[in-house]
């Protein structure tokens, strides 16, 4: 991280998942890292001194507004990731044919999946520090690439992440008139290991399956290698931009 420089006052939405955990755990062992804000729905402990955390349900713009505001009281973030994702849950399992799509099911995905990082960054890019490199990172997934898109199915998932790809190029835009050093780009994880991937691991390739510190270390040392001329762009795990 050291292209970011020091005195670094982080944020991890999403901090209860695996990657988001791991993302919490990883900044707050850096030393150029001196607060790492972490944030989700229910209270998390982590042992560092450096973390504090943040309960707010980020569809709740409200309470994500005032979470921001805690997070930027003694000074703007220069870092932020958003590890936020559904895949499958309670009723929701991707799509294998265009006859399993519901009204409902999508809803709820893209509310996790796209509605909540576009609120998030809405209350965060305007809290980055000027002046100096800095970044907010969102994850999103290959599938969401419309060009690499050959086999179909998954379409609430591939439509969100798609969705969540055009929000961060879009806001790049913006973010560039008035932050011409900060950055906003797309991070997709690989296979990794968390109950998000879990009923989906069968195909997987050998040395593809990623645990959550491997992936997070790979995207950490993208973020450290990438600049603002990434503003706008989604890359994977090993640093390899994804074209939508």
């Amino acid at each position: 991280m050291k292209s970011f420089g020091t005195g670094l006052n982080t944020a991890v939405f999403g901090a209860s998942g695996g990657i988001g955990s791991a993302f919490v755990t990883a900044l707050a062992a850096e030393d150029s890292v001196t607060r790492v804000h972490a944030v989700s729905r229910g209270a998390v402990d982590f042992a560092s001194s450096k973390i504090c955390g943040h309960s707010c349900d980020p569809l709740d713009e409200a309470a994500l507004g005032q979470a921001v505001a805690l997070m930027t009281e003694d000074g703007p973030l220069h870092l932020a990731v958003i590890a936020l994702g559904i895949l499958h849950g309670d009723g929701i399992a991707p799509e294998k044919t265009w006859r399993h799509v519901d009204a409902d099911v999508m809803g709820r995905v893209l509310a996790v999946n796209t509605i909540a990082p576009t609120l998030i960054a809405k209350h965060v890019l305007p809290g980055l520090a000027k002046g100096r490199k800095t970044a907010l990172a969102a994850l999103s997934a290959r599938v969401g690439s419309i060009s690499d898109n050959r086999l179909g199915g998954w379409v609430s998932y591939r439509a969100s992440k798609a969705a969540l790809n055009m929000v961060i190029r879009t806001f790049s835009i913006e973010l560039a008139r008035v932050n011409r050093e900060a950055m906003i780009v797309g991070l997709h994880p690989g296979t990794v290991e968390t109950a998000l991937s879990d009923p989906f691991r069968q195909g997987v390739p050998e040395g593809k399956l990623f645990t959550p510190q491997h992936s997070v270390e790979g995207m950490l040392a993208t973020l450290d290698a990438i600049g603002p001329d990434a503003s706008g762009k989604i890359f994977d795990y090993a640093g390899v931009e994804i074209f939508s």
